[in-house]
């Protein structure tokens, strides 16, 4: 049955060939035919005009991800760090896989008038062990990036940003005397999502963002447990992303679900 369905839906491929350059009549095309095999699926409409952004489209190249599945996280990324321009504080990463959220981060804060200092937590092991409180569909080791690369990733910026290589939250002691006006957390996990979010809390001066990767994914729904029981006494609640995402702004003051 799978067989003759794919042979179906190939012969449709002269056809969009042949429409290439009718950008909409080649989208409605392959919307038609994504229908048929992923029938749940939801396609996001080809004219946004951050797609044609030249100096963005450079930076996901640098990471190999222009034709990836992040884009829009990272446009996300890439916006919101912007409301902070006038927030005290240094930046931090959890979670930083090959440094494309981080360069980001960094990029942002050479740009700042306000003196900023970059804090990146990772095992450089890939994930901890999942508990039982996360999904099945991640395992001990996975997204595993060394350290080396990281480094290499982000070496224009060796002036600006501190490694700290361990399991969270092992090493969250040394910056507790800081204060924080953006930190981005991508762990996938319920434990350390939720030692993250506990440690930078409080640390977050007002107005400050605190951004989780993984917040909405039914891959991370540990992630997202660990997020919604923190805010469930606070009064600032996760605001959720279409790009799986969520984020929350420090003393901003947010209506439930």
């Amino acid at each position: 049955m799978k067989k003759m369905k794919i042979v179906n839906l190939l012969k449709y491929i002269p056809i969009l060939i042949g429409i290439k350059r009718d950008r909409d009549l080649a989208f409605n095309l392959v919307v038609k035919l994504a229908g048929r095999i992923l029938p749940e699926y939801r396609f996001t409409w080809p004219h946004l005009a951050w797609w044609k952004d030249a100096n963005f489209n450079e930076y996901l190249h640098r990471f190999d991800e222009d034709a990836g599945f992040n884009t829009h996280r990272r446009w996300v990324l890439n916006q919101l760090i912007r409301l902070t321009a006038n927030v005290q504080g240094d930046t931090a990463e959890c979670g930083v896989y090959k440094g494309c959220s981080s360069y980001a981060i960094l990029k942002s804060n050479t740009r700042s008038a306000i003196p900023r200092w970059h804090h990146i937590f990772d095992s450089f092991e890939g994930l901890s062990s999942p508990s039982s409180k996360d999904s099945e569909y991640w395992a001990r080791g996975d997204l595993s990036v060394g350290e080396g690369m990281v480094k290499q990733n982000l070496a224009e910026f060796d002036d600006r940003l501190t490694l700290y290589k361990g399991w969270i939250p092992n090493r969250f002691d040394e910056v507790s005397k800081l204060r924080f006006s953006f930190v981005h957390v991508d762990v996938d996990l319920y434990q350390p999502t939720s030692d993250s979010i506990t440690f930078f809390y409080d640390r977050l001066s007002d107005g400050g963002i605190f951004l989780c990767d993984d917040y909405g994914f039914d891959t991370c729904t540990g992630a997202t447990a660990a997020i919604d029981e923190f805010l469930q006494s606070k009064p600032e609640k996760m605001l959720a992303l279409p790009d799986g995402g969520g984020f929350f702004i420090k003393s901003c003051t947010t209506a439930g679900k």
